[in-house]
């Protein structure tokens, strides 16, 4: 059996690094994507000491060349793709009447726009194969003063419930985890028990989307 392929896109030390570290150590190799290569090599060096192949490709999600000729290496690099974690967002702090149209485009491109390219250049080189997009409970409930970042995750919900409905039948599956609370270390919103769900959404492939709560 040929070894899986994980690709990151928007990598990062919380989430990113963390789900890096599960799957690779579930056997996958993993390929990651952001601006800083600085940052990369520091994630390749973690990952490769605790025996997990780790490879970094920069690449801006801000840009659709600079994002797509990420992906074109990485491509090139390993031949497919397993699972795609997108999980890239940006969302500067504002209410929604003092953001500049241009503010929320530019975020919205980082956050959805981002997020449809990926996939697309992911899917011709996927045989059965998961996508998992980072939602959050902005989502679900709006707060104003960060009205750019709550209309992303709006738009990477709504993105992956559709993605769902077109990709399942060709053996795609999409999911999203809704983190409905904020990412904090010795939490139950630990970006290990992120990497954990995330995990079990790609074994169970069964929902589109888990919420992500403390109950």
């Amino acid at each position: 059996m040929s070894e899986k392929i994980l690709l990151i896109v928007g990598a990062g030390p919380g989430i990113s690094l963390n789900t890096a570290r599960k799957f690779g150590k579930e056997g996958f190799k993993v390929t990651l994507i952001s601006r800083s290569m600085e940052s990369l090599q520091k994630y390749e060096y973690e990952l490769k000491n605790e025996e997990i192949e780790a490879k970094g490709f920069p690449g801006d999600v801000s840009s659709l060349e600079s994002l797509k000729a990420a992906i074109d290496k990485v491509i090139k690099t390993y031949g497919k793709i397993d699972v795609l974690l997108y999980n890239a967002a940006a969302g500067r702090p504002g209410k929604p009447t003092t953001l500049r149209v241009d503010q929320l485009v530019e975020d919205f491109k980082i956050s959805v726009a981002g997020a449809l390219t990926s996939v697309k250049e992911v899917i011709p080189y996927m045989q059965n194969g998961t996508i998992l997009l980072t939602g959050g409970g902005l989502a679900l409930h709006p707060y104003a003063d960060y009205a750019s970042l709550a209309i992303g995750k709006a738009g990477i919900r709504n993105l992956a419930y559709s993605l769902h409905q077109e990709l399942s039948p060709k053996g795609i599956y999409v999911g999203t985890l809704t983190i409905n609370g904020f990412v904090q270390e010795g939490t139950y919103y630990s970006a290990e028990n992120i990497a954990k769900a995330f995990y079990s959404m790609y074994e169970s492939q069964t929902e589109t989307e888990m919420i992500f709560e403390e109950k």
